[in-house]
Formats: structure tokens, sequence, C-alpha cells
């Protein structure tokens, strides 16, 4: 494998875990596995601040977990599925190049 394709694929993939190793952030995705949420809908649901909510969904959003949509004054966030699906295959990947050996 090229070498600077594992170091591109690597500091994309830490800044997914990076941002997944929250648990508040994992609580958001979990909340928003249900569906299209706003701020205004999460913030009784998790019982998070506002602005530390809206922290926690920027992090998420430049990490490429969530997205964000302008519905009027409101930002409505969906969860990228597609992103964790390659998060998910870059833990399979290290799996599999270990052997999947325990130690």
């Amino acid at each position: 494998m090229n070498p600077s394709r594992i170091a591109v694929d690597s500091r994309g993939a830490a800044e997914g875990f990076s941002a997944l190793g929250d648990p508040a952030r994992l609580a958001i995705l979990a909340a928003l596995s249900g569906g299209t949420k706003c701020v205004c809908e999460l913030v009784p649901q998790l019982g998070i601040a506002q602005n530390l909510l809206s922290y926690h969904l920027r992090i998420l959003r430049e990490a490429g977990l969530v997205s964000g949509a302008r519905r009027g004054r409101r930002i409505e966030y969906t969860v990228r599925p597609d992103r964790l699906r390659e998060l998910g295959q870059e833990l399979s990947g290290l799996v599999h190049r270990t052997g999947g050996r325990d130690r």
C-alpha cells in the first residue's frame, strides 16, 4: 500500500475517531439516528446547554459525521451514515491487517 495514502487516510480517520471520543458526541449521534433534528429538539432530549451542544455539533460536522441544512432560522442536523461506514471500514482494515489476532 502507498505510504502517502495511509497518511492521508489516517489523518481523516483520526479526526473522525477523535470526534467520536466524547460521550456527549456519541449521545448526539444516537439522538440523530432516529432522524433529522434541530438544536431546539436536541437540547431537551440530551440535557446539554445550547452553546455546548452547538460546539459538539460543529466538531461532528467538521469530522463529516453529521451534516446541517438551514431551514429558515433553524439548522437541521442529520447523521452521515456513509462517513460512519468509512470509519467502520478503517477499523475492520486494522483488524484484518493484524490477522484478527487477540493478544
